[in-house]
């Protein structure tokens, strides 16, 4: 049930299909793709010597020679530890030390600030970068059959952001990802020969996953010119190649919808755009929608149960007419089909219909644990039970409304108010291009509801009044900080952190 089999399959029955572009122009075909790999993977088992189940890391920005690394590790029966290209090498260096990894794969753009760092991994026997001539030298090694790996033998073996101390490594096994692969054909979307995924996002993360849906159905993977994310190219893309499916964050998926309605592009090249990753505002979708028509998708996952917790379909998105479409696109969807959902209260017992707990879920997409860390496998994965730390309500027909994270919602005077749903209001006034509400300290009422706004020709007042039209007077923000643009990770989240140290830093409020 190795993963590699995916590639092996595609290449046997679609050897002469595209399988890497470059921007618009064809790299590999599938027989070539599959060639490269087996003979990679022959390099890391026979010419290296590892063994099944040691690590590889790939620190590489998004790259054409991704895949091909990728499906060597897994064809050598090795497991893959992707690192996010944006991470400060001291943070690389944790990851690869925790993970033993003893080859690393980095881009070119991405070795000369880590070189210094690499003599203190005693496990790292090699480092290779793709396009230098030792790499074209492990390319030339006789290829190697694929290796057998059993379901539960691990696959990718992924760090988490670690915003609340040291990154913990999050196990994913075959099964897991083969479960995920099989909840995107059922509950996402379908593959076709002619589609392409065009990895806007980083592969290292969510938009690298869903390559296996594509290797399977001998689709084509596209690797921007730019290297990421930019509305203008991908909008060229959807006109020389056609039937564009992406991952995106729901900041991407804004930024794109902006250009195509001020540009007065087509989106008639657009397949399937699916977001995930952080908060879709109600008014950005209809948005969306409204400019792109029915091309959307909306998951929900996580590094623990990745893209597979709930799907919100584009027939749902687009079926205006139901009673409850605006309450619908306001969630997060239905459970996936290979998993289970339930909100739970502390004592772990699910909760009525409408009342707000923390999401869990069970099913053969979540983790096998955390790498070498029984302690917060433990507080993670009780009785089957991955809990995601995230609050949230299910209706009665199973639709899912997340709130918050559980440690960002605001108690302020024995009432919990949602972050979100104050946004939400916020977001009415056409002046707010953005907004991010926290909780800040306070002796009186325990915690204050801060909102940090983004955008032009607003005013606090206008803002208060807002709130006192849509929600209860003790959720309006008891102040405001009023910024030229919100802080980010480079998949588009809100750092909510870096907000909180600049209140803490005493900046004054608006």
């Amino acid at each position: 049930m190795n993963l590699a089999q995916l590639l092996v399959r595609a290449a046997r029955v679609h050897p002469d299909r595209p399988a890497v572009l470059l921007g618009d122009q064809p790299q590999l075909t599938y027989r070539e793709l599959a060639a490269r790999t087996a003979r990679l993977a022959g390099h890391l088992r026979d010419g290296l010597g590892l063994q099944p189940g040691d690590r590889v890391a790939i620190y590489m920005s998004n790259h054409v020679a991704y895949l091909e690394v990728l499906y060597a590790a897994w064809w050598a029966g090795l497991v893959v530890v992707p690192v996010n290209a944006k991470l400060h090498p001291r943070e690389v260096e944790f990851i690869l030390g925790d993970a033993g990894a003893a080859v690393l794969f980095v881009s070119d753009d991405l070795a000369v600030d880590l070189q210094p760092l690499l003599g203190s991994l005693p496990a790292l026997r090699q480092v290779h970068t793709p396009g230098e001539p030792a790499y074209e030298t492990a390319l030339a090694a006789p290829a190697l059959a694929p290796t057998h790996r059993t379901p539960d033998d691990l696959a990718w073996l992924f760090y988490t952001s670690g915003t609340t101390g040291r990154p913990k490594g999050v196990m994913q096994t075959h099964r897991n990802l083969y479960a995920m692969t099989s909840c995107y054909f059922i509950d996402v979307d379908e593959v076709h020969a002619g589609d392409a995924i065009v990895y806007a996002a980083p592969m290292s993360h969510g938009a690298g996953l869903y390559n296996f849906a594509f290797v399977a159905r001998a689709a084509r993977h596209i690797v921007p010119l730019s290297g990421g994310f930019d509305p203008a190219e991908l909008v060229a893309l959807s006109r020389s190649v056609g039937r564009l499916c992406l991952f995106a964050a729901p900041t991407m998926v804004k930024r794109l919808v902006e250009h195509i309605a001020a540009s007065g592009a087509s989106a008639d090249g657009f397949k399937t755009l699916v977001y995930g990753g952080g908060p879709m505002y109600v008014e950005d979708i209809q948005a969306a929608l409204s400019t792109m028509g029915p091309r959307f998708v909306q998951i929900y996952g996580q590094g623990e149960s990745p893209m597979t917790i709930t799907a919100l379909a584009r027939e749902t998105l687009d079926d205006r007419r139901h009673p409850r479409w605006a309450e619908r696109i306001a969630s997060v969807g239905v459970a996936q089909t290979l998993v289970e959902v339930r909100v739970a209260g502390p004592d772990g017992q699910t909760l009525p219909s409408g009342e707000t707990g923390e999401v869990v879920v069970r099913g053969e997409a979540v983790m096998a644990g955390y790498w070498h860390n029984p302690e917060a496998t433990r507080q993670a994965l009780r009785d089957g039970w991955l809990w995601t730390g995230d609050m949230g309500a299910i209706d009665t027909d199973g639709y899912l409304t997340l709130k918050d994270r559980s440690k960002d919602v605001i108690i302020s005077g024995g009432s919990n108010i949602y972050p979100r749903e104050v946004e939400e209001v916020l977001l009415r006034h056409p002046g707010v291009r953005e907004v991010s509400v926290i909780g800040q300290p306070d002796p009186e009422w325990g915690e204050v509801v801060v909102a940090v706004v983004a955008g032009t020709a607003v005013t606090a007042e206008a803002l208060d009044d807002l709130c006192l039209e849509h929600i209860a007077r003790f959720k309006r923000p008891k102040r405001y900080h009023f910024v030229a643009e919100l802080p980010k990770n480079n998949y588009g989240k809100v750092l909510k952190t870096a907000l909180r140290d600049m209140l803490h830093q005493g900046e004054p409020p608006c």
